[in-house]
Order: C-alpha cells, then structure tokens, then sequence
C-alpha cells in the first residue's frame, strides 16, 4: 500500500493518522521534544516549555503515558518527587521530531 497516495481513504487505520492523532497539538510534541535527551521532573518540562499550564501539562503526560509513549516514576519522597521518561516506542519518534525540525529550519522568519 502506497501511504502517500490519495485515491487511499485516511481513515483510522491509516499510519499518518495514527500518529497525527497521538502527537498532535502544539504542546504534545513539545513535551516529548523536552524527553528526548532523557528523564525529568514534572517542574522541569513546565520550565521549558514557558506558557504551558500545569493543567494542560498533567492532560498531556497523562496521555502520552496511556498511549505507551512515556513512563511516569514516583519516588517516595516528601514532596513525592516524579520523574517522566520516553519508552522505547517513544524514543521511536525522534527521527519525526528531526524531521519537523529540519523542515522548521527552512521556513522563513516569523515577523
């Protein structure tokens, strides 16, 4: 099958859209562009990611963990301390996170 051909319907089988529906929005794939080099705590991916709620972000890691693509660690400390990090499959994504920044490097400035 020709995944880029458009005479193929995109319906819920179709790759692209699985992964679109897994990574979409603005904040998804930042919180796992934040991941890439290796495990952090909750307060650091908001950190780096200036403007993202901690409502927003608790939706998102909670979403990535359901879909298998981050692992969540809670350590018995007081304050509980939490660290998340990409599994495998998560890891998977980073050639898709090369790519869209590859592309972004090629766009023109944003006024």
């Amino acid at each position: 099958m020709d995944r880029f051909n458009p005479d193929n319907r995109c319906d819920a089988e179709c790759p692209i859209k699985k992964t679109v529906d897994l990574i979409e929005g603005k904040w998804t794939t930042l919180i796992i562009r934040e991941l890439l080099p290796g495990k952090k705590r909750f307060s650091q991916i908001q950190r780096a990611l200036g403007g993202i709620s901690p409502k927003v972000l608790s939706q998102r890691l909670r979403m990535l963990e359901q879909n298998a693509l981050i692992t969540r660690t809670v350590y018995p400390t007081i304050p509980p301390t939490t660290e998340y990090e990409l599994t495998g499959l998560g890891q998977r994504l980073k050639p898709v996170l090369l790519a869209m920044a590859e592309f972004g490097e090629q766009l023109p400035a944003a006024d």
